[in-house]
């Protein structure tokens, strides 16, 4: 009993302790983080509407009748599958079993076509081989063949003109005849040649109905003005591979431009313009310089219009020395028509004219000669036609010239009283000033007016010194120095303002110093002869102390007669001005009167000072020499300078 006791006691005392660690666990069990629990807790709050003792007790019960229901509904909604399953099964089966049958239709459909099928196998591979034949026939005849268009484009319209694909047509012919040359060196050698020559044909006619389309067209350029369009331009262009044809039609086009060019200066020359407008040139035929202005100028014009005709032709061409050369001749041809008409009457001008405007006329051809030269070939006619008459009218002009000098010479009249050049004189002077300044606009290169300038100095300048010297033949000494010097002067002062004329200006002044010699020693002879000091010095220059002893004893060499002359030459060294030579006046220069009074001087000083040696020297017997010649010779260069 004791035993049982102690054997329950600690029973009794267990339960508690299991009762108390369960419910330690379910309180300290975090209920909110089991999300299960949460779900089968929210599942019961479904079906359990209270919480009662006889819910609770009724609980588990509850479960397995909710389960139970559950249960029961799964299985009726898969009896609903399994059946609709089955219908399935047996449609699927009954799919089979008509596919089954199909196919087995279809193998014997297809035994029955495995022939049809290599029959059509057969034509479709012969189908492709006769559309790649196809195609490299159509490929063929395209590239070997015209159509019918093309040989149409050809063919001259019913009214002449060409079709404007007619080049295109031609490139495509000359493009088949090269391809030919290909075929020439495979097996298709006869084809190659049937093409070539038919080729060869079509290109013949082709360009010779282009030459006669062209020939056409270069007649019917006639007028002032013309229009080259783009397609006449490709024609001339496309006759370069005939060049016999494109010879005949360059020809043909020159030879048109040429009539209508001469047509057209006769009418410029006679008619003028239209309505009047400009003027005809001819009637400024009364003004020559005009009047050549006029013709040149409108060849000139014209010159530069038919370079841009031509320039337009030749504009498909590539640009080059042999065009431009071409373009020159062909330019050179179409202008020689006029040089007939202009010939006749330039030179109809210059059989009436003389001097000055011959001159003027032979600048102005010289003008127009080199500026249309530039544009048109050195060996053309018109080229040649300037030149001629160029050289003509110099040539009347230096011819001219030779007759204005002989006229010179032949009207030979005596000097007036102030010894200046006479009227013919002055009136050559201005001639050659007036033809030298009109050199101011001339084109000639420096070389040809050089030699210009010495032609006409040459023809004029020496006939001119001659006359002044025949003028001047019964003049005194000093009356024809000092009027050679004003007319030589004249000269020099007219050409200095001109280039190239040093080498005449320096023989000028060579002959002006050789009078400025000849009247620097009258003055000086005449300033010695005033003072009486020119008996002194003559009888000094002849003294021989030797033979005639002391200069004192010579007579009129004493020392009063000394002093007389050297008194009366201070009077001179007071006023140098008052013994000049009254000619000496009539110098036309400043500068040359400047120089003769500064040569005379020196002169003056010269024997002055031959005097004063002699005078000085003890071996003449002068005791008082420093009473009779108080002034050395320096001083008295510095008194008179």
């Amino acid at each position: 009993m004791e035993e049982s006791e102690k054997h329950q006691a600690p029973q009794v005392q267990s339960a508690p302790s299991h009762l108390s660690k369960k419910l330690n666990k379910i309180l300290e069990s975090r209920i909110e983080n089991d999300k299960e629990l949460l779900e089968a807790m929210k599942t019961l709050s479904g079906f359990v509407k209270e919480n009662s003792i006889r819910s609770r007790k009724n609980l588990r019960s509850d479960i397995e009748k909710r389960s139970l229901s559950l249960n029961e509904e799964f299985l009726e909604t898969f009896r609903n599958v399994k059946e609709q399953l089955d219908e399935i099964s047996g449609i699927i089966g009954s799919m089979s079993d008509c596919s089954d049958n199909m196919l087995s239709r279809l193998n014997q459909v297809k035994l029955q076509t495995n022939e049809l099928i290599s029959k059509t196998n057969q034509l479709q591979n012969q189908k492709k081989n006769v559309e790649t034949k196809l195609k490299l026939a159509e490929k063929f005849i395209q590239k070997f063949q015209l159509d019918a268009d093309e040989v149409n484009y050809l063919v001259a319209k019913k009214d002449g003109n060409l079709h404007p694909d007619f080049f295109r047509s031609l490139e495509k012919v000359r493009t088949i005849h090269e391809n030919c040359k290909i075929l020439l060196r495979t097996n298709q050698q006869t084809a190659g040649l049937e093409i070539m020559e038919q080729m060869a044909i079509n290109q013949e006619t082709a360009y010779e109905r282009l030459y006669r389309w062209m020939q056409n067209e270069c007649r019917l350029l006639c007028n002032d003005t013309v229009e080259i369009n783009d397609f006449m331009s490709t024609a001339f262009f496309t006759l370069t591979q005939r060049p016999i044809l494109y010879n005949y039609i360059l020809d043909e086009y020159c030879n048109s431009r040429r009539n209508a060019i001469v047509k057209l200066f006769i009418d410029a020359l006679t008619k003028g313009g239209p309505s009047g407008t400009p003027r005809p040139i001819e009637l400024n035929s009364h003004d020559p310089m005009r009047y050549m202005g006029d013709m040149l100028a409108w060849i000139h014009q014209t010159t530069a219009s038919e370079n841009e005709f031509l320039r337009s032709l030749f504009r498909k061409f590539k640009e080059n020395s042999d065009l431009e050369s071409t373009i020159k001749k062909s330019l050179g041809t179409i202008l020689d028509g006029v040089c007939r008409a202009l010939r006749v009457r330039i030179e109809q001008v210059l059989v009436s004219q003389h001097d000055t405007t011959l001159y003027k006329i032979s600048n102005l051809i010289k003008f127009f000669d080199f500026t249309i030269r530039q544009k048109i070939n050195e060996s053309c006619e018109l080229v040649q036609t300037l030149s001629d008459i160029y050289q003509l009218s110099y040539k009347m002009f230096l011819n001219s010239l030779n007759i204005h000098a002989t006229r010179l010479l032949e009207k030979v009249e005596p000097p007036n009283n102030e010894l200046l050049p006479n009227e013919e004189f002055r009136q050559t002077l201005s001639l050659i000033k007036e033809i030298f300044d009109s050199y101011s606009n001339s084109v000639v290169s420096v070389n040809t007016k050089k030699d210009d300038y010495i032609q006409i100095l040459d023809c004029v300048i020496e006939p001119m010194l001659q006359m002044a010297s025949l003028s001047a033949i019964n003049l005194p000494v000093i009356d024809m120095a000092v009027y050679m010097i004003n007319c030589i002067y004249s000269i020099h002062s007219m050409l200095s303002l001109y280039e190239y004329t040093d080498p005449k200006l320096e023989k000028l002044e060579a002959q002006i110093e050789a009078h400025l010699d000849t009247l620097s020693n009258e003055q000086g002879y005449f300033i010695l002869s005033k003072t009486d000091l020119l008996d002194a010095y003559k009888i000094i220059q002849g003294h021989d102390k030797k033979t005639r002893g002391p200069l004192v004893n010579v007579l009129g060499m004493d020392s009063n007669t000394l002093k007389s002359s050297m008194n009366k030459f201070d009077v001179y060294l007071a006023a140098p001005d008052s013994l000049i030579v009254p000619q000496f006046n009539l110098l036309l220069s400043s500068n040359i009167r400047t120089k003769l009074k500064q040569k005379s001087i020196r002169l003056v000083c010269d024997a002055y000072r031959l005097i004063f040696n002699s005078i000085t020297d003890t071996e003449n017997g002068y005791s008082n020499s420093s009473s009779i010649v108080p002034r050395n010779p320096d001083q008295i260069l510095e008194l008179l300078l």
